[in-house]
């Protein structure tokens, strides 16, 4: 017999060099340094505070973005967890057109983002 999933509602805000992680069901708060980072910590957090078995666990994640990414996200990109990194990428790309200034602060307010400075220098 298959077990019966559970969505939680997991949401995701940036604070400082941290993302904070809320999962209201639970009334409990977590913290991630990446994005990537995200999904398992909630989930951990959620399998410690229920007893629940990881594989009867789904999440529902809504991400968001700061408002420097945010303002070069095009608009229906910026609630889903998979746009999080193209809507920071589009900053950076955007931002570097205007010269090294802009590609400079691109690259910090991405890495502010969670993003490592391997990637955001990619950009």
């Amino acid at each position: 017999m298959e077990a019966a999933m559970t969505t939680y509602q997991v949401t995701v805000t940036r604070d400082g060099k941290f993302w904070l992680i809320h999962v209201p069901a639970i009334e409990r708060w977590t913290q991630a340094r990446r994005v990537s980072e995200i999904r398992e910590t909630a989930q951990d957090l959620i399998e410690i505070m229920t007893g629940e078995p990881a594989e009867t666990i789904d999440l529902d994640v809504t991400i968001s973005l700061p408002p420097e990414v945010q303002e070069r996200t095009p608009t229906g990109q910026r609630e889903s967890e998979g746009s999080l990194k193209r809507g920071i990428d589009h900053y950076a790309t955007t931002s570097t057109l205007h010269g090294n200034d802009g590609a400079r602060d691109s690259r910090a307010s991405a890495v502010n983002s969670g993003m490592s400075k391997r990637a955001a220098n990619a950009t």
